[in-house]
């Protein structure tokens, strides 16, 4: 709900462009540098503390937003939400695969992530409707009380996975923990095209609605191509979750799935009209959807439950340094070469990550079903 408000609302209060993507890169950079020890701490004391204590801040977030009065405190409360990101996100990935038997790690998967897209399908809108209806501050409230709800949902409804789905952690440190998972070849492949994957999705959230402003169109039209490439993904997630469970090489879905959403990426330099951006990011969506949600899949069944919670802190910080280094770079290829040359480098980029997928990841026959009890 926030996602088309807080812009406009820091504009309301004084920022300009820059400062507004600096409020955006707090929240970016505290998801990404925490969610790895969050996802530790959760292997350690049990995913319900770390999830309730999530939810609070990011309740607590959404309701300080209305009494903000500067661009600056709009910022540091967008620290406590990145924070809050980081302590839920990996902590719930961890608890479907804690919850959910190895044959049916896809599936789980499948619906986890539809619902993630659903909502951030529906909350946008939302949130824009309800910024023109009643106001940004309202907009803020609406999003702290659902938050709220879903906190009491959680204290209720969620409670911690016995300690056996997880096994019993080894009382190794830290730094013993991370060189376990740096020899885990099928990880590291993982962790590694989802950095080059979420390059073309920074490219897309990031970039696409300036192109297609720079096309002439209208500020709908923004949305709509925005709509259209989330529904898609939403839609994706279930059939590709069934497909994983199903198929005997996982990495035949990532590899097709990734290959035509490089493809997708590298067609939007080629689209001039509201017609050919709907087609691309439909496709952007769909084939983004199949990919990561065997992705997920992948990584839960790669790892010892004992560390499950480290390894899918890895996977969202490499989320967040794929969309921040799209950013950062993807804009300086735009403003030296243009949208048509910085959509094909992604493409390529996305390429070279799957090739090195395929080599690192190494022969399907030898995946340890680590999640089997």
């Amino acid at each position: 709900m926030r996602i088309p408000v807080v812009p406009l609302f820091a504009v309301s209060l004084g920022a300009d462009t820059v400062q507004v993507g600096w409020i955006n890169s707090a929240f970016m950079c505290m998801a990404g540098l925490l969610s790895i020890p969050s996802g530790l701490l959760s292997d350690k004391i049990g995913r319900r503390r770390p999830l309730l204590v999530g939810l609070i801040l990011l309740a607590s977030s959404s309701l300080l937003l209305t009494i903000s009065q500067t661009p600056l405190q709009m910022g540091v409360i967008y620290l406590f939400f990145g924070v809050g990101m980081a302590a839920v996100t990996p902590t719930l990935m961890s608890y479907v695969a804690d919850i959910t038997p190895p044959e049916a790690l896809g599936n789980a998967f499948g619906w986890y992530t539809m619902a993630l897209y659903c909502g951030m399908t529906l909350g946008p809108a939302a949130g824009g409707f309800l910024g023109g209806l009643i106001g940004f501050r309202a907009v803020f409230v609406c999003s702290g009380c659902m938050i709220a709800m879903m906190m009491v949902v959680t204290f209720f409804r969620l409670p911690d996975p016995p300690r056996h789905l997880r096994r019993a952690a080894p009382t190794s440190d830290f730094l013993t923990t991370l060189r376990q998972l740096a020899k885990n070849r099928r990880l590291l492949a993982c962790l590694l095209v989802t950095v080059g994957a979420c390059m073309g999705f920074g490219m897309f959230i990031t970039f696409v609605p300036l192109y297609v402003r720079s096309l002439g169109l209208p500020t709908v039209a923004v949305g709509i191509v925005c709509a259209v490439q989330a529904l898609a993904n939403a839609v994706a997630r279930i059939p590709a979750g069934w497909l994983c469970d199903r198929i005997r090489d996982r990495r035949l879905l990532v590899s097709g799935g990734l290959f035509f959403f490089a493809l997708a990426n590298a067609s939007f330099s080629l689209c001039h009209s509201l017609v050919t951006l709907l087609c691309a990011s439909s496709a952007m969506g769909l084939s983004m959807g199949v990919a990561f949600t065997v992705i997920c899949a992948l990584i839960a069944d790669s790892v010892p439950g004992h560390i499950r919670g480290l390894a899918m802190g890895c996977y969202n910080t490499c989320v967040y340094a794929g969309m921040l280094c799209c950013a950062i770079g993807m804009g300086m290829v735009i403003h030296n070469y243009g949208f048509h040359r910085g959509f094909v480098v992604t493409g390529a980029i996305i390429i070279v990550a799957l090739f090195f997928f395929t080599v690192i990841y190494g022969s399907p026959q030898k995946i340890p079903r680590y999640n089997e009890i």
